[in-house]
């Protein structure tokens, strides 16, 4: 009762007692009661929204909690040592640079200090850089207030940031009760971060464990792992992050100046144009993925180490002309780029093709997209290695049959008289044996591209499955050359190419009844491309086909080839019909002495 302010009252103290009691009661207890009711009301913004909308959605009522005029975020980047503007509310974020620096500016004085910092005349204040930015909204002080977002992952750090709340008044006098009130709700707003990000580690771990459970499952299978159908696995698990028209998977070759279309999702001829090569110096968009450059956000764009946003295809100075039209075509809004890393090289890296507009993605979300893309890596390798597997039977079968022929004519004493043919097997013996070599060192990669004939190709994987065929006794098959036309030259790796002939002539022979049938081999020139056709005895119905070529059926066969055939730039057929199927592969023909 001894304050100067209630002595001069003239209350007698009876009187006096009253009055605080009067006023502890009521007015302290309205207050008290507006405040917690607007602590509650901070502390139910809804976590599902993003960090920056959880942010300007607590300026806002924190500004009209204590009757300011305005109030912005900026939250402090340790690698930049930069203060990075992180949303805003009633102050124009066009207006505010992007980033201040954490020396010599009240955001960082803040952060550095962790305690609250008065300005009671923004113009007579020298770490106030941006006078006239203010000045002209009507502002003339500003309580700024710390904001600390403790880690949930030890890769995580400490998010510190800070409440900048603006007034009108000139030379204003902060009580410690508003300069408290704003510090509570400040701690508030972090709570609602923290029960944010509590609860997208929650989704991440279950929405992991859901992906590898299913890819397990699916491991479990005698058939193995196909990528078409990981993709339909997977992607409604992802489907809340980001409602996806497609995605594809892309690898780098040749010190990172090419970058190859490896799957897509859907497969649909075309849609993707698996096996396509692009140059990195004609796509913006990828170079800036590949060499994680330009980060920042844009009108446009947001660029971070962790995934590059397309936010408009149709006005991104990043998108090509083509890319452009494809986004048009397909209804396609935006597009999200995530590297792929091993180490601190991106060897790999996945698009989403978006029928939303996202400004932007949350950590958690770009880590589950991230977890999705390695896991897509780990199932093209594992493709890749149930299909040698696969793949090595025909070499294996001729392999010990030619072995046979040899140890036979030598066991007989015929070396002198079948020295040719014994030469001859010997050779495809070696050729034979290099080749599962080859297969074997395909998990690791490609292959060289070179210029290939064809026909000569045709030729020679015709002879090795005739011993094939008869080393497996599968009955009367007759085998014929019709039409083999010279001279037609296509792209790709030899290997690949090899692997399509022995299982499209491995299926002939095993599609044709025990009481016998033909097998027949043809190449041709039509137009721009080189024709080959395999055909063998015997009719498929057409839905048949359909689900063969859709890779519906439980062999790997048909499914390689068309892998293959697809990243050699072609197309597969299968047409069948009076007693005859006929599986026909074309190619872009390509003349002597070019790679392009």
């Amino acid at each position: 009762m001894e304050n100067p302010r209630v002595t001069s009252s003239g209350l007698s103290h009876g009187e006096l007692r009253e009055v605080v009691r009067e006023v502890r009661n009521h007015v302290v207890y309205d207050e008290v009661n507006r405040l917690v009711d607007e602590i509650e009301n901070i502390i139910e913004i809804n976590p599902n929204l993003s960090e920056m909308e959880i942010l300007e959605g607590a300026a806002k009522r924190i500004v009209e909690y204590l009757g300011a005029a305005a109030a912005s975020l900026r939250i402090f980047d340790p690698q930049k040592r930069e203060m990075i503007s992180f949303g805003a509310y009633l102050y124009d974020r066009g207006k505010r640079p992007q980033s201040i620096p954490f020396e010599d500016s009240i955001a960082g004085e803040v952060v550095r200090r962790g305690k609250s910092y008065l300005v009671p005349n923004i113009m007579k204040e020298p770490m106030y850089k941006n006078k006239e930015i203010v000045c002209k909204m009507g502002i003339r002080s500003m309580l700024a207030v710390p904001m600390d977002i403790p880690r949930f992952t030890i890769r995580d750090l400490d998010t510190k940031g800070v409440i900048q709340i603006y007034y009108t008044e000139e030379d204003k006098k902060f009580t410690p009760l508003e300069r408290k009130v704003a510090e509570v709700l400040a701690r508030r707003v972090t709570y609602v971060i923290a029960r944010k990000r509590i609860l997208g580690l929650q989704r991440l771990n279950e929405t992991k464990e859901k992906i590898v459970e299913k890819i397990y499952l699916k491991l479990g299978k005698r058939e193995g792992i196909r990528l078409r159908d990981f993709f339909r696995l997977i992607i409604p698990e992802i489907a809340d992050l980001v409602r996806i028209q497609s995605c594809s998977l892309f690898s780098l070759r040749g010190a990172s100046r090419e970058v190859i279309l490896e799957a897509g999702y859907p497969e649909e001829q075309g849609y993707h144009g698996v096996g396509k090569v692009f140059d990195v110096r004609n796509e913006p968009h990828f170079d800036v993925v590949i060499n994680q450059q330009h980060l920042g956000e844009y009108e446009h764009e947001v660029i971070t180490p962790s995934y590059l946003l397309i936010k408009n295809p149709l006005k991104s100075q990043l998108v090509t002309e083509g890319l452009r039209h494809f986004t048009q075509i397909h209804n396609i809004h935006s597009i999200l780029y995530i590297p792929l890393k091993v180490g601190e090289l991106v060897t790999h890296f996945m698009a989403f093709d978006a029928l939303d507009r996202h400004k932007r993605f949350e950590d958690e979300e770009v880590e589950i997209l991230t977890f999705f893309g390695k896991e897509v890596m780990k199932a093209v390798r594992l493709e890749k290695l149930h299909d040698i597997l696969h793949d090595f039977r025909n070499p294996a079968i001729a392999t010990a049959g030619f072995a046979k022929r040899v140890k036979g004519a030598l066991d007989e004493g015929e070396f002198e008289t079948k020295k040719e043919t014994i030469a001859r097997d010997l050779d495809i013996l070696v050729r034979e044996t290099s080749r599962m070599q080859e297969l074997a060192f395909e998990i690791y990669g490609e292959g060289k591209e070179e210029l290939l004939d064809i026909t000569d190709e045709l030729i020679e994987r015709f002879e090795v499955n005739e011993v094939a065929i008869a080393e497996q006794q599968l009955g009367n098959i007759n085998l014929l050359r019709e039409e083999l036309q010279s001279d037609l030259f296509v792209l790709g790796c030899p290997l690949h190419l090899e692997r399509i002939f022995d299982n499209l002539l491995n299926n002939a022979a095993n599609a044709i009844s025990k009481e016998g049938g033909e097998i027949a081999i043809r190449s041709v020139k039509r137009r721009n491309s080189a024709v080959v056709e395999i055909a063998n005895t015997g009719e498929i119905p057409g839905e048949e086909i359909v689900r063969l070529l859709n890779g519906e059926t439980r062999g790997r066969g048909l499914h390689i080839t068309k892998r293959l055939v697809l990243l050699m730039g072609g197309r597969l057929e299968i047409e069948s019909r009076n007693n005859r199927t006929t599986s026909r592969i074309i190619l872009p023909l390509k003349l002597p002495g070019t790679l392009g």
